[in-house]
């Protein structure tokens, strides 16, 4: 594996001034710790690399670019005060980037000035975020066949989407499962082209690491460690950094059902608040984990595909793969490969999840979940490592 230093020199500086060291090999000084689910600074500029990367990925100009991420921005403060002002009759939101807007959805007009004043749009919807919660959760409850590829909660269609393989669409079982969904709630069927599978191959986001001959990719830094995707590992196994030197131990690991773990670090490894940009990008400051809404650019760093970004398609979605269903997914049409399994996800300098799985490459395409970073850190009791 490549790499004498992990910052690239426009980073330096900030980490200097942030966590009062450099770093070299994969190691880092440790920082006061921060809030994990703190918000990015209010004036801290977009990156010239970033911008460059969601031109490329999305198809932007400079402009549109610079224009979307301090859309987003804002969009994840304004979702937070509109989902308080909506109250019961909340029925989900997403980021409309065409206008550069957060979108709300309202199930009646009682709150509707209140959500206005948020700076949000609104829109009425037939049902809640928490009726459409509920139908998911009796689908939770079912067994899905190979050929149902997961379940979603979507607030802009207003139902519950059960994505399945196109091939699998006849299948009699398949029949069975969606006759059972819809006579759960309001549910709509999408069709996908291949079944989703995890991406472990064979403490800096993006980053290798080894856990016998399984290659898998580290996510974000916590303090004492970092996390991870579930299927990587099990609870006392031992890993091993990039350059094959002992790391630390998984202390906790879940898969399936979730797909979420944690490695605590030792023997000379520290963490440090950055996702590797792997050339293509400046590596990044993490500097929080507000969550960004549906719709909006996000970026991924693993250890194979490097660093491709892409935007969120859907949220809490059971994911069912051969191993079993896995809860509460983030759905994305950014690519991955084996072996970027547990890299991280990030929109703007917010940390979002950990890589699970998905379908397709980066030559042709495809789509990429995450398990989201502020449940894992609630999971544990782990503080993000912020600069």
């Amino acid at each position: 594996m490549r790499r004498t230093t992990v910052l690239r020199a426009a980073l330096s500086a900030a980490l200097l001034l942030t966590v009062g060291a450099g770093l070299a090999g994969g190691q880092a000084t440790a920082a006061t710790p921060s809030s994990a689910g703190s918000g990015a600074a209010a004036d801290a500029p977009a990156s010239a690399a970033l911008v460059t990367a969601l031109q490329h990925d999305l198809h932007l100009t400079k402009s549109q670019a610079t224009a979307r991420l301090a859309a987003e921005a804002t969009a994840r403060t304004v979702e937070q005060a509109a989902r308080k002002a909506a109250g019961p009759a909340y029925g989900g939101s997403w980021f409309d980037a065409r206008r550069d807007t957060l979108v709300v959805a309202l199930a009646d007009d009682t709150h509707r000035a209140a959500v206005e004043a948020t700076g949000a749009e609104v829109t009425r919807v037939r049902h809640t975020e928490r009726q459409l919660d509920s139908t998911k959760a009796k689908l939770d409850k079912l067994k899905a066949p190979g050929g149902v590829s997961g379940w979603h909660v979507d607030p802009r269609s207003g139902s519950v989407v059960v994505t399945v393989v196109s091939s699998h669409r006849g299948d009699n079982d398949v029949k069975a499962f969606l006759d059972q969904a819809r006579a759960a709630g309001p549910v709509t069927v999408s069709e996908t082209a291949q079944a989703p599978r995890t991406l472990a191959a064979g403490t800096v986001g993006g980053d290798p690491y080894y856990t016998g001959n399984v290659r898998c990719s580290i996510g974000f830094s916590v303090y004492g460690g970092f996390v991870t995707a579930g299927h990587c590992g099990h609870p006392s196994m031992g890993v091993n950094g990039w350059d094959g030197s002992y790391i630390g131990t998984f202390q906790g690991s879940s898969f399936p059902d979730n797909d979420y773990a944690w490695v605590s670090v030792g023997s000379g490894w520290w963490t440090v608040p950055v996702v590797l940009g792997w050339g293509t990008v400046s590596d990044q400051l993490v500097r929080g984990s507000a969550e960004a809404p549906i719709g909006a650019s996000i970026c991924r760093s693993g250890s194979t595909s490097h660093w491709h970004c892409g935007t969120v398609l859907a949220k809490n979605e059971t994911v069912n793969y051969s191993e079993g269903a896995v809860h509460q997914m983030t759905k994305t049409n950014v690519c991955a490969e084996p072996g970027d399994s547990g890299g991280s996800f990030i929109s703007g300098d917010q940390a979002q999840g950990v890589t699970s799985g998905g379908w397709g490459n980066c030559s042709s395409g495809g789509e990429t979940w995450y398990q989201p970073v502020n449940e894992i850190l609630g999971r544990y009791g782990l503080t993000l490592h912020t600069a």
